[in-house]
């Protein structure tokens, strides 16, 4: 299936999400965007909810693979928990990725097909574990003071991110994200 016309496809599905989020858009946005025919879309990906699956998977993927960069090259858990903070706050600055599309899609849950939400879900468990485990490294180290437990502290910092992104959009401005989210990590330092 991945080729240079699927990877255009679930490009432009990423972006479509991330601007309108599941419901309002179609195969015809996709299509005009990318210069194919419905036809097209449909040998590579047969239905909606399997494009938005797939757009997911590699959503996922390469936030996993952030983290195990973040994790290989930065040792203390503040700081590689503030560059996960930047590198957010420079998609939203810079326009690229305003939103994280697995939290967008999370407001629409109610309405996904089963197969899109277990995806948004298991992204949301991949996230909070890593959350977890940078936050229970800096408790061993020292570096972090937390409230409440690891699994409570990283729901919580999960969510004002996310929350923080909202706002953002919401607003109009990335000075939003930069504040909830530097008030979030100054919460846990020590």
């Amino acid at each position: 299936m991945q080729g240079e016309t699927a990877d255009r496809i679930l490009q432009t599905a990423k972006a479509l999400i991330s601007d309108r989020g599941y419901s309002a858009f179609s195969y015809a946005d996709i299509a005009e965007a990318v210069q194919i025919s419905k036809a097209s879309i449909h040998h590579h990906f047969p239905t909606k909810a399997n494009l938005v699956v797939s757009v997911l998977r590699a959503h996922r993927e390469n936030f996993l693979q952030g983290t195990v960069s973040l994790t290989e090259q930065i040792d203390d858990p503040l700081a590689r928990l503030q560059a996960y903070v930047q590198h957010w706050e420079g998609c939203i600055r810079g326009g690229n990725e305003p939103f994280c599309i697995a939290a967008l899609l999370a407001a629409e849950l109610p309405s996904l097909p089963e197969e899109v939400g277990c995806e948004v879900q298991k992204h949301f468990l991949e996230l909070s574990g890593w959350i977890r485990r940078t936050l229970e490294e800096g408790i061993s180290k020292k570096t972090l003071r937390l409230r409440r437990s690891a699994e409570d502290e990283a729901q919580t910092f999960m969510a004002v991110v996310h929350g923080a992104m909202l706002s953002a959009r919401a607003l109009g401005s990335s000075d939003v994200f930069t504040t909830v989210t530097s008030d979030a990590l100054e919460r846990i330092s020590i």
